[in-house]
């Protein structure tokens, strides 16, 4: 390979959703969780061990800061960006190359000032009707490649999390919430997409984890795989699992993220 990645012995590249593919759901990379010492390291070593065979990124809907507080092991001396050759947050909107960065994009500047004025009004009137178990802080948080929406704030602990993710299994808020969305805002040109526990997130069209894909064009890969969680239609990996230039794999864990990769690359 005629590139900065020409030491690999496979011309390939293989990108990974970060919530529930490589880390639990908004909780810090699995290295730094007391009770997952034993998955963790393996985690680990075994994006190690495949980036001596391939070129390897992540790929997250949350913002960089978020992405590199998960991946922030303790005593480790390390950042995200020194487990990947490429990391993307918020779809790709913000991306790093061998630690370096990338051009970017605003969501402000493609929606204008106004009508996000219009949306965001929408949205608060809708937050402040919906009956939901419990409401913390948080509800939008405004990113430079799109806005995320909780109906009980981000600000939730990690049990708060679990119990609005069971209750929204069951009674579909976030879904009914994007429904109203998609047809009050049918002309904004914008995509909801579910991810996560609690939350979702709105970009414009075609700014969905696929985004990544420009800015790897230019390094011509033989095979382009992505590993998530959420990769059914609605969930946010969908777009980039069914991309026609992508080899996609649905994961259940970590833990099976690990098994998978083990078994495809022979690790």
């Amino acid at each position: 390979m005629a590139s900065v990645f020409a030491d690999r012995p496979q011309k390939k590249l293989v990108l990974f959703d970060v919530d529930g593919t490589l880390t639990l759901a908004r909780q810090v990379c699995l290295a730094a969780l007391p009770h997952a010492v034993d998955v963790a390291p393996e985690v680990l070593d075994t994006l190690a061990a495949l980036r001596k065979k391939v070129v390897t990124g992540c790929v997250g809907g949350s913002d960089f800061v978020k992405i590199a507080e998960q991946f922030a092991v303790p005593n480790s001396g390390k950042t995200v960006v020194d487990y990947f050759d490429y990391t993307f947050g918020e779809n790709g909107l913000t991306a790093f190359k061998l630690g370096k960065p990338l051009p970017s994009e605003a969501f402000i500047k493609y929606v204008g000032e106004e009508r996000y004025k219009v949306l965001v009004n929408f949205i608060l009137h809708y937050l402040a009707d919906i009956d939901v178990p419990i409401k913390r802080g948080t509800f939008i948080e405004f990113r430079n490649g799109m806005i995320n929406v909780s109906p009980i704030g981000r600000n939730a602990t990690i049990q708060e999390r679990l119990d609005f993710q069971a209750y929204d299994k069951i009674h579909g808020i976030r879904t009914a919430f994007v429904k109203v969305l998609q047809e009050k805002f049918a002309d904004y040109g914008l995509t909801f997409s579910i991810g996560g526990q609690i939350s979702f997130d709105i970009f414009p069209n075609g700014w969905d984890k696929t985004f990544c894909l420009r800015h790897v064009a230019d390094e011509g890969f033989d095979e382009i795989h992505f590993f998530g969680d959420k990769t059914y239609q609605g969930g946010n990996d969908y777009e980039l699992f069914v991309h026609p230039s992508v080899i996609g794999h649905t994961v259940k864990s970590p833990e099976d993220t690990v098994a998978q990769l083990k078994e495809i690359f022979k690790l």
